[in-house]
């Protein structure tokens, strides 16, 4: 059997939920504890707890040291795929943060619960049996970090939380999950083309997210740029569009040396260089932002917080977020 590293951070599934009030809240003991004897029928699993927090108490530091973790554990152990427990809220963020940085083929699999381990209908025992199934997969390997949820499997790149309870939240609209699990067997369908290896040593940088909205001016990235913030990512309209009363402070961002990336606050589809009036995406272009290949806001943020960690020269910058 193949040896499995479980490694839990918190969230939804690993809480409770108290039956007198309804609220949901840590438990004293981890609740999939319970499933290590049907789990041990298919693999050999070592379990260990790194965190114990909600995720949106996840911090990128948290999300280093998590990385950390798994090269460490991988460096030093003979161990042929990972399986992370975390919460949802920023379950995809965490995934891409391993995505950029890990470099290793073994399956990497990420999975969270939306309902707590005592709730009517718990997914959190059922995601993480699929989610050890899909590691132990010899498909598995050399397809990234992996989202495992409700039957299908996810990249971490594309993949976003869609609903606020739903149990089938994750989803990846661009192109649809790469994979499902049946009862008989892992099925996958499709592969990323590229992966990107990004082996920082530290998280020192500040960037922020905003979205565009209509009758925006320039006085929120004003405050923005006179704050402890080192990049700015902005979720424009459709292909890459803005207001024209930010763009004086747009430009000057720029001239101060600090990137601003751009996305599209569509769940679907790229940013582009096409519309040339005040504002549109050609016009920026030119003003120097930096167009992000496909990404969500949260996930351009965290791609800019690696990347200042390497560089911050514009056309270093541009190329990373090409790809």
């Amino acid at each position: 059997m193949k040896n499995i590293l479980v490694i839990h951070t918190g969230g939804t599934i690993s809480m409770e939920e108290d039956l007198t009030t309804g609220a949901v809240t840590t438990a004293n003991t981890h609740p999939l504890h319970n499933m290590t004897a049907m789990i041990r029928e298919i693999a050999n699993i070592e379990e260990e707890i790194l965190f114990n927090l909600p995720s949106p108490h996840i911090t990128p530091s948290h999300m280093l040291e998590l990385a950390k973790k798994i090269n460490n554990k991988i460096s030093t152990h003979h161990i042929d795929g990972i399986v992370v427990t975390h919460g949802t809220d920023t379950l995809e963020e965490t995934a891409y943060f391993l995505d950029l940085f890990l470099a290793t083929q073994i399956p990497v699999v990420i999975t969270g619960a939306m309902r707590s381990s005592n709730e009517l209908g718990s997914d959190g025992p059922y995601n993480l049996m699929s989610s050890i199934r899909v590691a132990i997969c010899d498909e598995a390997t050399d397809k990234g970090v992996l989202v495992v949820m409700n039957d299908e499997i996810h990249t971490a790149k594309y993949v976003t939380k869609t609903s606020t309870s739903n149990v089938a939240t994750f989803q990846s609209p661009q192109f649809g999950p790469i994979g499902v699990i049946t009862k008989q067997a892992v099925n996958f369908y499709q592969k990323l083309i590229t992966n990107e290896s990004y082996p920082i040593k530290n998280i020192t940088k500040n960037v922020a997210l905003i979205k565009a909205y209509a009758g925006m001016d320039g006085s929120l990235i004003r405050a923005i740029q006179q704050s402890n913030v080192d990049g700015l990512v902005i979720e424009g309209f459709g292909q890459g569009n803005i207001p024209p009363e930010v763009i004086v402070s747009i430009k000057d961002f720029i001239a101060d040396n600090k990137p601003v990336v751009l996305v599209s606050r569509c769940f679907k589809g790229t940013v582009q260089a096409t519309y040339a009036y005040t504002g549109g995406g050609r016009h920026l272009k030119d003003l120097g932002v930096i167009f992000a290949n496909g990404l969500t806001g949260q996930k351009a943020r965290i791609k800019l917080l690696i990347a200042l960690e390497i560089t911050a020269i514009s056309s270093e910058l541009n190329s990373i977020f090409e790809i």
